[in-house]
């Protein structure tokens, strides 16, 4: 299927040719026109950059955007492109040689970029033989302006030209040595007549200002979608990540691009909007034929009042199978829209055993209003059968929080807190300047706080230390408070889906149904694929070793994945650094044997065999916490009451089989075996420093050959993916 711009016809080409000739863009335009009409244009997905203060004006530009932006890509090979023009570049000489005249020109060009000067081509010499055998190559300032005949107007314009009669040239010629062609430097000049620019202003001159093709569509997308130049400007520096007039091109190079193609897209919008419409039919079209193949794929849609289609969800049998075990905690990411259609993107996302995500749904939307955010939420509860969520986690939007309150009252919501520091530095950094970091600082120690009466306190002395009192971006957070810091949400279920390790695989999600695409339905079939867990790799049952001689540690790893019992063995270690004095009503006080401040509270209820912290780190995430398991250990508990093992942990919850493997039990002999040859090895080590240092080095030795021996899959699936050794 054709995108929006492949069937763009009827356009009078040559005529909008000859203006962008008279505007000096004929290469750049004739480049774009032949590639619109030639390819497909990529279907272009951007984060969403308005602010959720609601002031149009602002922008947000997020942390790590190079990395977050589906669309960085493009970016990051125009840098890398521009970067590999600055790299040292040495004085011409008289002999020089090229393989090419482009490439002399090329180098030529660096120099002078370098230098602070530009180039342009002047004469070439031709014979009937070699056919052009000479390049003049001079600065722009070269020669003079020749007066040119005034068109009979009443106010004729008198640009005042740059040329000055510089001097400066670089003259190549084209010999033939052993029947290969090459050119040499036959003369070269670098005397000028006039003031070198700094870095900052030669970038500025027309000969380095280039529109590449990835942001010749943005703009006009943006420019179709009303966008007037400077904020078309404001939305690329934010994109690109680089400060205001920082971008390779000027807001007068956007303006003429704009102008120039303004007529031809007009022209086209009713063409350009029938695609659109036919885009999403055959989208909807792709819907209806996958629920012919599979009964248990669905999806709704709705229509405005010309019966166009608005809004659109879908989910499949496996999300439907996930979100029964794993939609106790959901994401819903409405980071991307895309401006080639306009659309909102709403993914659904849970969390499973193995602390990755997994998709539950997914919802394009016209509008980010409150009855597009409603009518994906009753959606999505519609596919999923009725069955809330515990928590819902989103970003900062005043329409969706309204949307969860109306819709899913009995859910908490939850701001992530990744996206609340995603927006720090565009909200702040201005503002603070160089107090900004320490604000940072103070202000992530602000938001681990456990006790409300102290992050409230806190929080007004950070707004006055730094001057935010009528701080809008302050206002906004404050009014949100009981959604994102940990004071207030510690009770909130979770299943440690705030982690950085889990949005970094979100981000990895997003990146591979976000690449490039040619329409909507291609993006249906990408999200098809990385949404069937049939697609996903097995999870290796990794080898998962004690670190303490507890009982409770043994049973826990025969029950629980790899990722969860990691979670429950870290408390388990620092379990054994607290002291218990226990209480007339039976309840503990646990306190760490080093700090004297900070004591929680466990209540213990030996009938229903019943433990609850004061920390409500079992509430927050579904492990135990540290403080529980010192009261079981001194309880003489051996293994961790079923309750308290959540079955959402479980191995045998496990979305996708597991390597067949019987594994855990031989990696134990393989581990004692090491362990015994190991503690040999190092008494016998530590007689002299000669041993000591000739077992080291024969160590290292070993251990370089056997990481670089080849691994069958049998022995990999049960030994590799952890290694004995936690180095």
């Amino acid at each position: 299927m054709t995108t929006i711009f492949s069937s763009m016809k009827g356009l009078n080409f040559n005529k909008v040719q000859r203006r962008a000739s008279r505007l000096g863009l004929k290469k750049h335009f004739t480049c774009f026109f032949t590639k619109m009409t030639m390819k497909p244009s990529n279907n272009i997905w951007i984060r969403r950059q308005q602010c959720p203060c609601g002031d149009w004006k602002c922008y947000v530009k997020y942390e790590g955007d190079d990395q977050t932006s589906v669309s960085s890509q493009l970016i990051k090979n125009e840098t890398t492109s521009t970067s590999s023009s600055s790299e040292a570049v040495f004085m011409p000489y008289v002999g020089q040689i090229f393989k090419t005249d482009e490439d002399a020109f090329e180098y030529y060009s660096n120099f002078a970029r370098k230098n602070g000067f530009s180039i342009r081509k002047a004469r070439s010499t031709e014979s009937q033989n070699l056919g052009i055998y000479r390049r003049d190559f001079v600065c722009y300032r070269s020669g003079f302006n020749q007066p040119r005949k005034k068109a009979n107007v009443e106010h004729p314009r008198d640009r005042k030209s740059v040329r000055c009669g510089c001097d400066a040239k670089l003259y190549l010629t084209k010999e033939i040595v052993n029947s290969v062609t090459q050119w040499y430097i036959s003369q070269f000049s670098n005397v000028h007549n006039h003031e070198l620019l700094e870095d900052d202003q030669v970038r500025l001159l027309p000969a380095y200002r280039k529109i590449q093709e990835a942001d010749q569509e943005r703009i006009l997308l943006l420019s179709k979608a009303g966008f007037p130049v400077n904020r078309i400007v404001k939305v690329l520096e934010l994109e690109k990540g680089v400060q205001p007039g920082q971008l390779p091109f000027i807001e007068k190079d956007v303006r003429n691009f704009v102008r120039t193609c303004k007529k031809s897209v007009q022209e086209n919008d009713a063409l350009l909007t029938e695609k659109r419409e036919n885009d999403t039919l055959e989208f909807l079209e792709a819907c209806k034929a996958m629920a012919e193949r599979d009964a248990d794929f669905v999806y709704d849609y709705t229509t405005d009042e010309n019966s166009k289609v608005e809004n659109i969800s879908w989910s499949y049998a496996d999300s439907v199978r996930a979100y029964t075990v794993f939609g106790d905690v959901v994401t819903f990411d409405t980071t991307y829209r895309s401006i080639t259609y306009g659309l909102l993107l709403g993914v659904w996302f849970g969390i499973d055993n193995h602390g990755k995500p997994v998709f539950l749904g997914c919802a394009l939307l016209q509008d980010e209003s409150l009855n597009s955010f409603a009518w994906a939420l009753q959606t999505f509860l519609r596919f999923m059968r009725g069955r809330c969520p515990q928590t819902v986690l989103t970003d900062i939007d005043s329409s969706l929080r309204d949307a969860i309150a109306r819709e899913l009252p009995d859910t908490k919501h939850v701001i992530c807190s990744w996206h609340v520091h995603s927006k720090l530095s565009s909200w702040f950094m201005p503002s603070l300047g160089s107090q900004y970091e320490e604000f940072k600082a103070e202000f992530d120690m602000l938001c681990h706080l456990e006790g409300i009466e102290e992050f409230e306190h806190q929080w007004n002395h950070l707004v006055a230390r730094f001057g935010l009192a009528s701080d809008k971006h302050i206002a906004l957070l404050f009014s949100y408070r009981t959604s994102w810091p940990l004071s207030y949400i510690r009770s909130y279920f979770l299943a440690r889906s705030m982690t950085a390790e889990f949005y970094q695989s979100l981000d990895e999600f997003f990146k591979r149904i976000l690449s490039g695409q040619t329409c909507l339905q291609l993006f249906f079939e990408q999200v098809w694929f990385a949404a069937d867990l049939r697609n996903r790799s097995k999870e290796a049952l990794q080898y998962m070793h004690t670190k303490t001689c507890l009982p409770i540690e043994e049973n826990a790893r025969s029950i629980l994945t790899p990722y969860a019992f990691n979670a429950l063995q870290h408390e388990i270690v620092q379990s054994m650094q607290y002291a218990t004095t226990e209480l007339a009503n039976g309840s503990y006080l646990v306190r760490h044997y080093k700090k004297m401040e900070g004591e929680y509270l466990v209540i213990w209820i030996s009938q229903d065999e019943q433990i609850h912290c004061s920390c409500k780190e079992f509430e927050h995430s579904g492990i135990l916490c540290r403080h529980c398991l010192r009261v079981l250990t001194v309880k003489n508990y051996f293994e961790i009451p079923e309750k308290y093992i959540l079955f959402r942990w479980r191995l045998e919850s496990s979305l996708v089989a597991l390597e067949d493997q019987n594994g855990q039990c031989n990696s134990d002999e393989y581990a004692q075996v090491f362990h015994s040859l190991a503690a040999t090895l190092l008494t016998e080590s530590l007689f002299t420093k000669e041993r000591f240092n000739h077992v080291h080095r024969e160590l290292t030795r070993l251990l370089e050959h056997v990481r670089n021996m080849p691994v069958s899959n049998e022995f990999a699936s049960n030994m590799a993916a952890n290694n004995i050794s936690e180095s």
